[in-house]
């Protein structure tokens, strides 16, 4: 038995909104016994929270948690943790979001064309975490004395009004700290631009906290990405991965992460995905309000979007609402996720201005990785839609390797494609990666590598399939075209070109060292 009273055993019978409802209540009964604060996974996202999620309950004040005396003025409360991704419109959309280690008044943004001209104070929101440290498993020491409470503090600026193509500069401040008055690092973005033109964007997923995940993350920088898509599995401080209430749970490896990759997502906006180390019941009945209280997801609501930037649109989706092999999130959507991928697959399509469609989220359609190879929801809920839309690329995570296929129709390879070949979606299908080699520790595969400089060609190859009731059925594979066990980047180049020529999206997967290790051309006819 757990601290909260059930075992795993018992959690993996309930869905994530059944924990949550008996989570919420046994937290309730045990702040009533103490007559003290409400239990952990109260949260606060902000004004508008996940749609879906339950209500969350009251926070009291902070204050109440520790002596007053021990509490900090916001004037040594230093903002940490800066990370940036797009609003509604990335033309004239971006979002702020930062972290503070105690509750502070006034938080803000500054804002300006040049980095001796920042504006006046743009107002921020607070979206607060609260965790009973009794229900965390620290992965580090613990203080004799310590709070009974982990409070983390989120704060968010949407700035709108920005002008396409320009580049800004911020700062982030609260009162007390003011960064003008401390010399506090300056940061920029650039807006996306309103016309056509070259750009790359990189993508990778299960990265954690690492000296690995640290090499991974500055590879983003020297790509000079536009974007940055992250498919899953992002910090892993919720250790076990199964969306139970009883997994390893840290919070704080958050606080790490984000001081990880500040250095590049404070000026690179990061598009996350949620993983299945990011299905969190404590604080909502979909698992999703610790996400939403620390990410923003491009001015909506839920943890499926998606966005456009140039000649690309880019879809964002919650697999855990189909996966057979975590059944935690199963179904948590009711089937609108599906509905509403359908029918964005069908704008973007028509869409002049869209040449190609990218499509990211962390279980695999298709890999022969031996950890948790591929996954049967996704291919009975998603890939026929992918296939109906000629969707270009799919970017997956989960297993923590580098994989591609050749370009698939049906489940089928329509021709191979080694590394250089150009690939033509509109007729030979959808090209699937496998990019989860961001700074965890890595899987393997059940057959030889194969990759640019060391092809090992090898078919059939024997893997399988996540199905329902957590079965995996075998199957044949002759679809797998380029496998790396190692770290890695995806970097994606976007040429688009006039209507009626041809625009190219060349994929380059990057090795932990930089070295390119794989390239595949994706070509269309620009309408």
């Amino acid at each position: 038995m757990t601290k909260q009273g059930m075992t795993p055993e018992q959690a993996a019978n309930l869905s994530m909104a059944e924990q949550h409802e008996w989570f919420r209540r046994a937290t309730s009964r045990r702040a009533m016994l103490r007559g003290g604060l409400v239990g952990a996974g109260t949260a606060i996202v902000g004004a508008a929270g996940l749609s879906g999620t339950a209500s969350a309950a009251p926070l009291r004040s902070a204050a109440s948690l520790l002596p007053t005396a021990d509490r900090p003025t916001g004037s040594t409360v230093v903002p940490f943790g800066r990370h940036i991704s797009f609003g509604a419109d990335p033309t004239r959309q971006m979002s702020v979001a930062w972290q503070a280690t105690n509750s502070v008044r006034n938080p803000f943004v500054r804002i300006g064309r040049s980095p001796r001209d920042l504006g006046e104070k743009l107002h921020a929101d607070v979206r607060v975490l609260s965790t009973l440290a009794s229900d965390t498993s620290p992965i580090d020491s613990v203080a004799l004395v310590s709070p009974s409470t982990v409070e983390q503090y989120y704060l968010h600026a949407s700035l709108n009004g920005l002008r396409p193509g320009e580049t800004y500069y911020y700062t982030v401040g609260h009162d007390g700290w003011d960064p003008r008055a401390n010399l506090a690092v300056v940061n920029s973005f650039t807006t996306a631009p309103s016309k056509r033109g070259p750009f790359t964007f990189t993508a990778f997923g299960d990265q954690g906290i690492s000296y690995d995940a640290v090499a991974t993350t500055h590879l983003i920088a020297g790509q000079h990405p536009a974007f940055h898509l992250h498919a899953g599995d992002v910090s892993y401080a919720e250790g076990t991965g199964h969306g139970l209430i009883t997994d390893s749970y840290d919070p704080k490896v958050w606080d790490s992460f984000f001081q990880q990759v500040e250095a590049v997502a404070a000026t690179v906006p990061w598009q996350v995905a949620s993983g299945n180390h990011e299905m969190e019941p404590w604080y909502s009945a979909d698992g999703n309000g610790g996400l939403a209280a620390r990410f923003d997801f491009a001015g909506q609501q839920n943890t499926y979007y998606s966005f456009s930037y140039g000649n690309v649109g880019v879809i964002t989706l919650d697999a855990n609402d189909v996966s057979y092999e975590i059944p935690s999130g199963n179904g948590y959507t009711g089937g609108k996720q599906t509905a509403w991928l359908k029918q964005e697959l069908a704008a973007l399509r028509k869409r002049a201005d869209i040449d190609f469609i990218v499509v990211q989220f962390h279980h695999c359609a298709y890999s022969t990785c031996s950890s948790h190879a591929s996954e049967g929801g996704v291919r009975q809920y998603w890939t026929p839609l992918f296939d109906a839309y000629a969707v270009d690329l799919v970017i997956n995570g989960h297993n923590h390797v580098y994989e591609r296929t050749d370009p698939l129709k049906a489940g089928k390879v329509t021709t191979a494609a080694p590394s250089g070949a150009t690939v033509t979606p509109a007729t030979q299908g959808t090209t699937y990666v496998v990019a989860g080699g961001a700074g965890n520790s890595l899987y393997s595969f059940p057959a030889k590598d194969s990759y640019d400089g060391a092809v090992d060609d090898v078919s059939p190859i024997a893997s399988f399939v996540n199905e329902p009731g957590q079965t995996k059925t075998a199957e044949s594979v002759t679809w797998s075209r380029v496998r790396y066990t190692g770290y890695c980047l995806l970097a994606i180049d976007s040429a688009p070109a006039a209507r009626g020529r041809t625009s190219k999206l060349t994929v380059r997967a990057i090795d932990g060292f930089g070295a390119e290790i794989d390239r595949v051309v994706l070509a269309r006819t620009a309408k």
